[in-house]
């Protein structure tokens, strides 16, 4: 047997800045699973209620079920017996979700991770970059420059907090490209 019939287990990474469309995309995966009468689970950190306290829930209000979890620990004890495990926001679990990714592949699960690559700084969050590099497959996908109209590199923070989770939508966040977040890190500087 080829493709999806066979369903070897491996691991899909969507990562970007935000408005770029990760959930979107891991949102039309776990549905095309969902077609193909394959057992999904979606999983989501339960701090992140900003749409919906259950459901994950893109920019542009799609929605799919999903589960809350505490630690990455739960997304393997919640997961059996599942042929697809989708995870949202993966920048903001613990670094076990590694271990636990790889033994859900192992066991011969697609499991498909959404997240941040970066953190409002531009520094690697959380276990995105170990994620990336056990990944089969790494998509990186691209929001547009607020400023200039170029691909976004980074997910500027427009208010103050150092804060390194700190939920937010427009009102918090802009994508930039690298010039023009430069630019945003200069004229803050120049602001103090």
């Amino acid at each position: 047997m080829t493709g999806e019939a066979r369903r070897p287990g491996r691991i899909e990474v969507v990562c970007g800045s935000m408005f770029s469309g990760k959930t979107e995309e891991l949102i039309r995966r776990m549905r095309r699973a969902e077609f193909a009468r394959q057992k999904v689970e979606i999983f989501k950190p339960a701090i992140d209620t900003r749409y919906s306290d259950e459901d994950v829930v893109s920019h542009d209000q799609h929605a799919i079920q999903s589960t809350p979890v505490d630690s990455s620990a739960s997304i393997l004890l919640l997961s059996s017996d599942t042929d697809v495990v989708g995870i949202d926001e993966a920048q903001f679990f613990d670094m076990g979700l590694v271990d636990v990714c790889n033994e859900l592949a192992n066991r011969g699960v697609r499991v498909i991770i959404a997240g941040l690559d970066m953190d409002f700084k531009g520094v690697p969050f959380g276990p995105m970059p170990a994620l990336c590099a056990i990944a089969d497959d790494v998509t990186k996908v691209h929001a547009i420059c607020v400023k200039c109209g170029n691909l976004a590199y980074v997910s500027h923070r427009t208010v103050q907090s150092d804060r390194r989770v700190l939920l937010g939508e427009t009102q918090e966040y802009e994508p930039l490209c690298r010039e023009c977040y430069q630019k945003a890190l200069g004229a803050s500087l120049n602001d103090e």
